[in-house]
């Protein structure tokens, strides 16, 4: 047993009482407890000791209070023993006890007897005790501490009408700190685990310290409840009156025959308020509508703006969502390879989402956005995503929207206004965590009415649109949760602070084999199901699938490829149809294409049949992929005019200038005089003129093909270029290498010059191409004409200390003019 007490002395006598367990109440010497006792061992032991022991009894505390039959361990050490003032039989066969506490004790539960039989009636626990003496108190800190309780006593009497003014003035006359101690603990609302800490303490003035602070701590909370409860009385009065107001108001309505009760109704929107999991400011912003709302007469106009708003706030989703935590990666891989050919980079970005999405309990919704030509699956890829992760979708299509309100909704000044396109399609898909496509992205423009790209940073920006607030609704509404996609042809068209918010996830082109491929797995099986026909009506060989895609089709995706699979499937259904034979195979071979789709729409194989003077490939990027373009350039006897065509922009324009002075300042390299821009007129032309044609990528095609005219050396035919050009004959990287190649493979050009700046992104280009293309990467304008001017081998510059020669005809005429001229 240990020894309690720093003062305290257990006496030397041992004395055998009847003891009786507790629960969730701790007795304190001195003070008188009244208990109900129900248990039999209890009641025995209390008849015993009223008859046996002089109506003395042990009183311990249970340490858990649910045990009907506590063991030895379930008891705490120390406990007090009590005289039995008062027992009451009761009709129900519990006895009521008025117990007062003697002194404290220790018990020793190996001298006990501890045990309970419930087949034995007169069985109860008998503890062997040593009492534990208290010697009173005399210091100065003491003394100090009776003061501060009695003090604190008085305050607890006011605030604390349950305590009898007698108990208060019975211990205000109290000196000694441990008899005060004693005295002030039952009068508390503590647990008894705190209480029993304070019945073990044997020092008295630590004893009181404990219990002047919880008496402390009780008193502010009886004050914070009797505030509560002055609240409480406050807000019942004030609900009284608006009941009877709004019964007077019923009574009213049913004299005056009206059918509709519009407090009924009030009273319906406002439970379906309070049910609704928003915030308490949003919820107290809606209430005050709510309040508006039952003083209006239905029959106003503002009536039904109002109602419409709470109907909104009411409909909306706040917490709902669709449960995604337990995503297949697996599976999903395999929708997103179902549904797509290909796409491997955008694939890997969403598999990665997910699997961050199994790991933690919440993620911010990414914002990817999608940018490539038309056709290459942008929008499909978007709801293939949506279903890999079991969300709904929904498209919102932004393409010409000039309207700010679009997105964040109209301000409710007039009848008529709308959520925006967002809040909207949340109300319709019912959840908070839906997959939402914003299609279109870069057509968005501004007007007098506002700029919707604007009001999109708050929406597709993660650290914000957690409170993304609508005109309309006037609330904070959280679009965290939400899936947002973005799709757009080209980045030019999107404002550089709404880039910064997406992720970009570009989608080229596809290659030739890569349209075969999903023609044969995704697109024919397709259109064969929407023209009523069988896989085994239609035989495509590989050469005709090869040949729509070079000879009928010039995309970067593949959605004129399915429309000429769609109208072989048509005049295949008619064959059918007239020969009245459903079980019909038709075979669609290269020979039989030109019956079906008539003569072929474009030319595969683009370059030239040999090498020109003045004609360069060049490479250039278009919302279609990529394109081959011839430069053409021809001299003619002249001042020095430069005349550019073919519908070029301003940047290809300056280039075509840069290009000039270029010429002009190497002129000397070249073997050129360096007046040679006086004596002949220069025209650049880039053929198929309707098409417009601008970029920072055709300085150096447009460089080559004028030093080619000029010295009448042939340009490779077989070659193809792409860069710009500074002035010091530096070449600059571009974009779009990819689609470049992919252009310049379908034309058949074998040699591509490439600035060395964009060797690296060469990983990105499909091995097929490569291995079918020679790839040089150059760094400045003189590796370019050694690569390109097809010279016989021959250095095509000299060195420029020599008095370079006149190689034009024309030129050569005027070196050989008389000196005086």
């Amino acid at each position: 047993m240990p020894n309690f007490g720093f003062d305290g002395k257990k006496s030397p006598e041992t004395l055998t009482l009847p003891m009786m367990s507790l629960r969730e109440v701790v007795m304190f010497p001195r003070s008188i407890v009244p208990l109900f006792v129900g248990r039999e061992a209890s009641i025995k032991a209390i008849e015993t000791a009223v008859a046996d022991y002089g109506k003395q009894i042990f009183l311990v505390t249970q340490k858990s209070p649910e045990k009907e039959y506590p063991e030895a361990d379930d008891l705490y050490e120390l406990g007090v023993v009590s005289k039995i003032l008062q027992m009451l039989r009761l009709p129900d066969g519990t006895i009521k006890v008025l117990f007062e506490g003697v002194a404290r004790a220790v018990w020793d539960p190996k001298g006990s007897q501890f045990s309970y039989d419930e087949s034995l009636a007169d069985e109860f626990p008998q503890a062997s005790i040593n009492y534990i003496e208290d010697p009173l108190n005399t210091s100065v800190e003491g003394e100090a501490l009776v003061r501060a309780v009695h003090e604190s006593l008085e305050e607890f009497g006011k605030i604390n009408k349950k305590v009898a003014p007698e108990a208060i003035l019975a211990m205000s006359t109290i000196k000694d700190p441990g008899q005060l101690a004693d005295q002030v603990m039952p009068h508390l609302k503590i647990d008894f685990a705190r209480k029993q800490d304070v019945l073990e303490e044997m020092d008295s003035s630590k004893r009181l310290e404990r219990a002047y602070e919880l008496l402390l701590g009780e008193i502010e909370i009886v004050s914070i409840e009797k505030r509560v409860k002055g609240r409480v009385k406050d807000q019942m009065e004030k609900n009284q009156r608006e009941y009877y107001l709004n019964e007077q108001s019923k009574a009213i309505n049913k004299e005056m025959g009206r059918e509709d009760d519009p407090q009924a109704e009030a009273k319906e929107l406002e439970e379906q308020l309070q049910a609704k999991p928003m915030s308490e400011e949003n919820r107290e912003r809606v209430g005050k509508e709510l309040k508006k709302l039952r003083t209006m007469q239905p029959s106003s106009a503002e009536y039904t703006v109002v109602r419409n708003y709470i109907d909104w706030v009411l409909d909306l989703p706040w917490d709902q969502v669709t449960n995604d935590s337990d995503v297949d990666i697996k599976e999903a891989r395999s929708i997103l390879d179902e549904d797509h050919f290909g796409l491997e980079k955008p694939k890997e970005r969403i598999l990665e989402y997910l699997a961050v999405q199994t790991l933690v309990d919440t993620m911010k919704g990414p914002i990817l956005c999608f940018v490539g030509p038309p056709g290459v699956g942008k929008t499909s890829i978007a709801k293939s995503i949506a279903r890999s992760m079991g969300r709904e979708f929904l498209r919102i299509s932004l393409g010409g929207v000039r309207d700010e309100a679009e997105i964040r909704g109209h301000r409710r000044t007039y009848v008529g206004a709308m959520p925006g396109k967002i809040i909207q399609s949340l109300k319709r898909v019912e959840n908070n965590n839906p997959v939402i496509c914003l299609d279109e992205v870069d057509k968005m423009s501004a007007d007098f009415r506002g700029d919707p790209s604007a009001a999109l940073l708050e929406v597709l920006d993660p650290e914000q649109n957690n409170a993304f607030n609508d005109h309309y609704l006037d609330l904070d509404y959280d679009l965290s949760k939400v899936f947002f996609i973005t799709t757009a042809n080209q980045l030019e068209g999107i404002p550089l602070p709404l880039q910064d918010r997406m992720e970009i996830i570009r989608l080229p082109g596809y290659l030739e084999t890569e349209k075969v491929e999903i023609a044969k797995g995704y697109l024919l099986p397709k259109q064969i199901e929407q023209h009523g026909l069988k896989a085994e009506n239609l035989k495509f060989s590989d050469n005709a699938m090869l040949d729509i895609v070079r000879y009928y089709t010039r995309e970067a995706g593949v959605r004129n490829l399915e429309r000429e699979i769609a109208s072989v499937c048509r005049k295949s259904a008619m064959r059918i149809v007239e020969d009245d034979d459903r079980d019909k195979v038709i075979h669609i071979s290269k020979q039989s294409l030109e019956k079906m789709l008539g003569v072929t729409k474009y030319s595969y194989g683009e370059r030239e049949k040999e090498a020109q003077v003045g004609v360069c490939n060049g490479l250039a990027w278009t919302q279609l992929g990529g394109e081959m373009l011839l430069v053409e350039v021809a001299l003619m006897p002249g001042q020095g005019k430069v005349e550019i065509t073919g519908k070029l922009g301003d940047v290809m324009q300056e280039s075509a200038r840069a290009a000039i002075s270029y010429i002009r300042a190497r002129s000397h390299m070249l073997g050129l005089k360096p007046d040679f821009n006086t004596k002949v007129d220069v025209h650049i032309h880039v053929p198929d003129g309707a098409t417009p044609k601008d970029g920072p990528s055709a300085g150096i095609t447009l460089t080559t093909a004028l030093i080619s005219a000029l010295l009448n050396i042939p340009v490779r035919h077989d070659l193809a270029m792409t860069g710009e050009i500074t002035l010091r004959g530096r070449v600059l990287p571009i974009g779009g290498l990819r689609e470049k190649l992919l252009a310049a493979h379908r034309g058949l050009i074998k040699t591509v010059l490439i600035p060395a700046e964009n060797e690296k992104d060469l990983k990105e280009v499909p091995k097929d191409i490569l291995k079918d293309l020679e790839i040089i990467p150059v760094m400045t304008m003189d590796e370019v004409i050694d690569k390109a001017l097809d010279n016989g081998g021959e250095t095509v510059l000299i060195s420029q200390h020599n008095e370079p020669p006149l190689s034009n005809d024309l030129l050569k005429e005027e070196q050989r003019k008389p000196a005086h001229q």
